[in-house]
């Protein structure tokens, strides 16, 4: 039903004065208690749906928080750590459809509380292996482990070694492959990641439509606002507790810490990974149970009564032409499906031929492959480029990262409203965000520190660097009449400032001390290279890197954070880029497509392929008790830097030449008329059809600022 201007100037005259209906004389009091019920309804509601958003953004990024401490504890690679990760992605792709159609005829409420127990039980399962795994067991040389048999490191010959010693070595050895299968157990972390997606279904769709529903009209957007700011403290929370967790021991309880020979800097470290999975499901368990007590409906707001239409239709069709509009509906449906062609088909055709929406979702899936894989690893590269902890990683990226994304994400939602931008701003504004963003990721190449000075794979045992063929060169003269084997990762440090894979390969002849204070003496070939006649001592542990690392670390720190911010301011103005070149009645349609597009081609893809390029730069790959390989034990500094950043770099760029398609579209189809009415404080448009087609609701674009995917950034 269309209606000219003229009749609309004529239709909105004549109703200025409207009779007044006898219901809106009920008594004060009725009205406010009415009014109290509601709003403390919806605000239970919204108290519980805030804290679920707290429980499920703290395990999701607890989760990227021990990617390190997995792949250790399962001795796995990267792109199998990638594998377990994108599992989430795929469980929720699982039953969006359903949750989605049906979800909103049930009982919603009590779904959003069954996704929180299957979300719970999800992060329970995860941590489940390690209760039945055994004792973690990590490579070290026998007499670090047991001070009261003295054996040379530098076994000449076997007859050195006491039979027993032997015997209870090979024991624990065939040990280890009686309890190999215990390696596979990490399908269950992946099955239990797979069943968080799955109940983190329904928690948005239901709960935002929820509110939607039954909260007053011009508190809705506040109320979505209050939801996605606890989001955002959730990340800040789960990063901060993988910190905790990564300085405790995994066996923590289990066994005697004072036995250990390894501490927290090590790379075989691996700490209380499971210990986090508990706090985060009982969490979960928590904040599911207020939902089993809420209503299937709440009485709704006095604005929303006898309304089946939405605000922005009930300001253009009183109730004397919504009888009228209704007919018109089912006369356009009935015309439609005995044409053949149902709207469905008519909804797809015209969101994918509107080429704004399409390049705009291209450059989205690209640019979030760079981001997902980037933040996924971010912890392994600060670890292995600068030397740092697990711990000191986590606590950093929770207390500076995170907070930095946020202040970016709402710093752009200012300036739009601020300056009023209209869509060719946003474009703009989107599209600067990326450039200058990935700009200063640029000069993160400058800020490596060089390779670990490891004899064999980074130095020679005279000194030179960078050797051809590392596996050869593990073995020199120094340590050729010991029988060591190659496949070791026991690292000690030279009083020359070199580690070396093992005692064995350093040539050292004897040891005293046992755990963390055993020195190794006579060791040949850590004299080798100040002085070769004389022999040097080592302790266990590996070498700390150069002395510029701790300075080169702070650079990328700062840097890292301006980066972070910046990216994160386009995150709202291309997201109301989006909501803005799509007609009003696609828009539910056009974002579940977009959320089903980045997940299926950016959030199940980028962790795997982000995996496999890192385990290419691996120098020195552990060993499984029974054979194979295991995880990596050393990385290459500088390729990891190369292929990490690189990567990151080369998907943003192509997502940057995708949003200058967008505004070069934009530019083409904008007319100086829309720029000038723009100017005045108007919005504009995506297209110049004509201007009843692209009106929509000033209001309602506040409402609609709402970003799903913001957490998935973060």
């Amino acid at each position: 039903m269309e209606i000219s201007s003229k009749e609309n100037i004529h239709f909105f005259s004549n109703n200025t004065i409207l009779p007044v209906d006898r219901s809106s004389f009920k008594s004060e009091s009725s009205a406010s208690k009415e009014k109290q019920s509601c709003c403390g309804g919806i605000k239970i509601f919204l108290g519980a749906l805030s804290f679920v958003y707290f429980a499920k953004a703290l395990s999701g990024s607890y989760l990227k928080s021990t990617i390190t401490q997995i792949e250790r504890r399962f001795d796995i690679p990267s792109s199998l750590v990638g594998v377990i990760d994108g599992s989430f992605e795929i469980g929720n792709l699982l039953i969006i459809i359903l949750v989605s159609y049906f979800g909103a005829k049930l009982h919603r409420p009590r779904i959003i509380g069954a996704g929180c127990l299957i979300m719970s039980a999800g992060t329970f399962l995860i941590a489940m292996p390690q209760f039945f795994m055994g004792r973690y067991r990590y490579e070290r040389f026998p007499s670090t482990i047991n001070s009261t048999v003295n054996i040379s490191p530098c076994l000449q010959d076997k007859s050195q070694t006491p039979f027993s010693a032997l015997e209870k070595t090979h024991a624990k050895i065939n040990a280890g492959c009686e309890k190999e299968a215990g390696s596979s157990m990490w399908i269950y972390v992946l099955l239990g990641n797979l069943l968080r997606g799955i109940g983190e279904t329904p928690i948005q769709p239901l709960g935002i439509t929820y509110i939607d529903d039954y909260a007053i009209e011009e508190n809705a957007a506040l109320y979505i606002g209050c939801v996605q700011t606890v989001a955002i403290i959730g990340p800040i929370f789960g990063f901060l507790l993988g910190s905790l967790c990564a300085k405790l021991y995994v066996d923590i309880g289990f066994v005697d810490l004072d036995s250990l020979t390894i501490t927290h800097k090590d790379a075989q470290w691996v700490g209380a990974w499971w210990l986090g999975y508990l706090i985060a499901g009982a969490i979960s368990v928590l904040a599911g149970i207020p939902f089993w007590f809420l209503p299937k409906h709440l009485p709704k707001p006095e604005s929303r009564k006898d309304s089946s239409t939405s605000s922005e239709q009930s300001k253009f069709i009183t109730e004397d032409n919504k009888e009228q509009h209704k007919s018109y509906q089912e006369q356009v449906k009935i015309a439609e499906m005995a044409k053949g062609k149902p709207l469905e088909f008519f909804s797809l055709t015209n969101l994918f031929g509107n080429p704004v929406y399409i390049l705009y979702l291209c450059a989205s899936i690209i640019q979030f492959n760079s981001l997902i894989g980037m933040v996924t690893y971010k912890p392994k590269y600060i670890e292995q480029q600068y030397g740092q902890t697990s711990s000191k990683t986590n606590f950093v990226i929770g207390l500076i990262n995170i907070p930095a994304v946020a202040f970016g994400i709402f710093s752009g939602g200012l300036i739009m409203k601020k300056f009023r931008i209209n869509v060719l701003g946003a474009a703009k504004l989107s599209l600067g965000s990326s450039f200058f963003g990935y700009l200063l990721l640029l000069s993160l190449f400058a800020m490596g520190c060089e390779n670990s000075e490891v004899a064999g794979l980074t130095v020679s045992y005279h000194g030179t660097k960078w050797t051809t063929d590392y596996e050869q060169a593990l073995f020199s003269d120094c340590n050729s009449g010991c029988q060591c084997s190659k496949n070791d990762w026991d690292p000690i440090c030279g009083e020359n400032g070199v580690t070396y894979i093992s005692a064995c390969l350093a040539g050292c002849q004897a040891s005293s001390g046992s755990g963390k204070n055993t020195v190794f003496f006579n060791c040949s070939c850590v004299g080798t290279l100040e002085s070769p006649s004389r022999s040097s001592s080592a302790v266990v542990g590996p070498c700390q890197k150069g002395n510029e690392c701790p300075q080169m670390f702070l650079y990328f720190l700062v840097v890292s954070v301006i980066t972070s911010y910046t990216l994160s301011v386009g995150g709202t103005p291309g997201y109301i880029l989006l909501l803005r070149c799509i007609k009003p009645h696609l828009k539910s349609f056009a974002l579940g497509i977009y959320t089903l597009a980045i997940r299926v081609l950016a959030g199940i893809p980028a962790p795997v392929y982000f995996g496999v390029a890192i385990d290419t730069t691996c120098l020195k790959w552990g060993s499984k008790r029974c054979g194979g390989r295991g995880a990596c034990r050393l990385y290459d500094s500088s390729a990891l830097r190369y292929v990490y950043l690189g990567l990151t770099l080369v998907l943003g760029t192509v997502s940057i030449f995708f949003s200058v398609a967008v505004l070069w579209v934009l530019r083409k189809r904008s007319s100086p008329q829309d720029e000038t009415l723009s100017a005045n404080g108007e919005r504009g448009t995506c297209g110049t059809k004509s201007r009843k087609d692209n009106f929509v609701n000033s209001d309602h674009l506040i409402q609609t600022t709402y970003w799903p995917e913001k957490e998935t950034r973060l």
